[in-house]
């Protein structure tokens, strides 16, 4: 569980790619001192929004499997030696809920359409997947790229999120370009509600 605060921005030092008879996987080398100062193996620890399991620690760097299903249904299919990436580490359960409740379970991706520069704050615009389109609402939470933000505008196949200068500053969210997908992970609580007020319950 995660709640889509930032602790650094990492950066992809190694990937190794294997192809087998169960698919596609690969393993990623990410440096990121702060969130390995404590980190162990089998540890969590989410990659853009993606909850990913340490394998080994050395050198202020970790090392992480990611397999064919992560790959097809996330931006980390892309990502390469020399790209940043947002981390954090699995919330304790006595920290403050700074952002909103993350699983780091992505539910997508989307494109970026646009971005807005205004006074000292940017305005982006993200393509919004049909099938998740129900579950964000106009000032609801929505993690883009696993930082936790309010959705500021809302059209039937995109949305917007308004970033502050913290944000544009320490995520990735700063130098996104227009056209780049990132990983979205909507409100587990409106799967929930969704779920129970089905008639059958499925």
């Amino acid at each position: 569980m995660f709640t889509g605060i930032v602790e650094e921005l990492g950066e992809i030092v190694e990937r190794e790619d294997f192809v087998g008879p169960a698919g596609s996987s690969a393993r990623l080398v990410i440096r990121g001192p702060v969130v390995t100062s404590d980190a162990r193996h089998g540890d969590s620890i989410a990659v853009n929004g993606v909850c990913l399991t340490v394998v080994e620690v050395a050198d202020g760097a970790f090392s992480t499997d990611v397999m064919g299903e992560t790959l097809n249904r996330s931006s980390l299919a892309v990502l390469k030696p020399g790209s940043r990436v947002n981390l954090e580490r699995a919330a304790a359960v006595n920290s403050r809920l700074g952002g909103h409740i993350v699983q780091g379970h992505v539910d997508g991706t989307g494109n970026v359409i646009s971005r807005t520069p205004a006074q000292g704050w940017e305005v982006v615009r993200i393509a919004l997947p049909a099938e998740l389109s129900r579950y964000v609402v106009h000032k609801g939470s929505i993690t883009v790229d696993g930082v936790s933000l309010t959705v500021s505008d809302l059209g039937p196949d995109w949305f917007e999120v308004s970033l502050i200068p913290t944000t544009l500053e320490l995520t990735t969210l700063g130098t996104v370009e227009v056209g780049a997908p990132v990983n979205l992970e909507v409100d587990v609580i409106a799967k929930y509600v969704e779920r129970l007020m089905r008639p059958d319950g499925r």
